[in-house]
């Protein structure tokens, strides 16, 4: 007697399960940063179980998921390039700001969280490209220099996270986020608003599409 086929879905993988895992932890604490492990496994399709087939405890599954985000962010940030030190900046920002979804929490963590000596180094290739653009912006005169390269650097990056908490709290559209990324970062490199308007105003690449 012929048996009949299985309509049952084949099993994930412990590789495809993983990665289901930390896709539905990045979603559920984009959403909220408290997520549980069950509402995180129930994204997931999994049960609790299976998800601490692969990660200890929600310590260890959070930090894999801010470094991996941090990862993305770095590598996001990698081809932005541009001759005018002021308008890479702004590009940085703005480069973030696109990514605002996948990035928001993985950098606000990155940055000042709880994990930030475990997560950071992620973040270290982003860190080192922008120190080269402000050290490239002092040198002629663009960028302030009143304050060390190091220190413009951080003021830089912690500008463009507090835009990305704002717009978690105000729920800013993307064409104000855009905007305001740019101009938090052109001020923190000591240009002034009227200056950072004008700079934007006048640089393609900086509008809003």
């Amino acid at each position: 007697m012929p048996t009949t086929p299985s309509t049952r879905a084949p099993r994930r993988d412990a590789t495809e399960n993983r990665e289901a895992i930390l896709a539905a932890a990045a979603a559920a604490l984009n959403e909220d940063i408290d997520a549980s492990l069950e509402t995180i496994a129930a994204r997931a399709g999994l049960s609790r179980r299976a998800l601490y087939g692969h990660f200890a405890n929600r310590e260890d599954l959070l930090v894999d998921v801010f470094t991996r985000g941090a990862a993305r962010l770095a590598a996001l940030l990698e081809p932005v390039a541009h001759q005018d030190a002021r308008v890479e900046i702004a590009l940085y920002g703005a480069t973030l700001w696109a990514e605002v979804e996948h990035v928001r929490v993985s950098a606000a963590l990155a940055v000042r969280g709880p994990y930030r000596e475990r997560v950071g180094a992620a973040l270290d290739p982003a860190r080192e490209r922008l120190n080269a653009t402000v050290e490239r912006g002092t040198a002629a005169g663009t960028i302030r220099t009143d304050l060390d390269v190091d220190t413009v650097s951080r003021l830089i990056e912690n500008a463009a996270i507090s835009v990305l908490d704002e717009a978690t709290r105000t729920g800013l559209s993307r064409e104000a986020g855009h905007r305001l990324v740019m101009l938090a970062g052109l001020s923190a490199a000591g240009l002034s608003w009227r200056e950072s308007d004008a700079l934007i105003a006048d640089t393609p690449e900086l509008a809003f599409s």
